[in-house]
């Protein structure tokens, strides 16, 4: 992506719904789901639930409405997650408050002996939103979206989500362009955050990547 123009930039805009905050505590993913955007355009995208193999708690069950019932025949992360890969190619990772869902997404794939490809970059709208509208008192997805002329629907799913975030992002873009930041190089130097790189549990190296 050296001196790619950010609007030439494929990107993989992606959001997943939890048992809870943390992987490393024993939470997992329930959903999962991503957008492919080329030319600020969306060209394709998935969305599916994954039975994490125990319960949702009733707190979590409160936030995003996914329950024991509606994950119970979806696929397990070790034979759905490991597509993702594929899904995303070159692209770079993109997410509102992307962290958060990196470390599910990261873990989860160590659990099933994979990774990301170490080049994969990754990029947050959240910080984009605070350097490049600074004067929002809100940076909630919903509020950030309002405050873009994005309509907001449904949230806390995780396809609507990425949707809300594809156009977010879309307008980001195009702000940070405004302001000179025209190339990936210097958006990934200004909003690019690091993977966690958590240790495959199933040592194969043809399933690194």
């Amino acid at each position: 992506m050296e001196q790619m123009k950010i609007t030439d930039t494929e990107f993989v805009v992606f959001d997943v719904e939890t048992t809870g905050l943390s992987a490393l505590d024993g939470d997992r993913i329930i959903e999962i789901a991503g957008v492919k955007i080329k030319n600020l355009k969306t060209v394709e995208e998935f969305s599916t639930f994954i039975n994490p193999g125990r319960d949702v708690p009733i707190e979590a069950q409160n936030i995003h409405g996914i329950t024991n019932e509606m994950i119970q025949d979806a696929p397990s992360s070790e034979d759905y997650l490991p597509k993702i890969i594929d899904f995303v190619g070159g692209a770079c990772l993109v997410g509102h408050n992307i962290s958060f869902d990196l470390k599910f997404l990261c873990y989860e794939l160590s659990l099933a002996g994979r990774k990301l490809h170490p080049a994969t970059p990754a990029v947050d709208t959240l910080k984009m939103a605070r350097k490049l509208i600074p004067y929002l008192s809100n940076y909630r997805l919903g509020h950030l979206a309002n405050s873009l002329g994005v309509k907001v629907n449904t949230t806390h799913r995780a396809l609507d989500d990425v949707k809300l975030t594809s156009s977010v992002l879309i307008h980001l873009l195009q702000k940070a362009t405004k302001q000179y930041i025209t190339n990936f190089p210097e958006l990934y130097k200004q909003f690019g955050v690091e993977k966690p790189n958590y240790p495959i549990t199933q040592i194969s190296q043809e399933m690194l990547f």
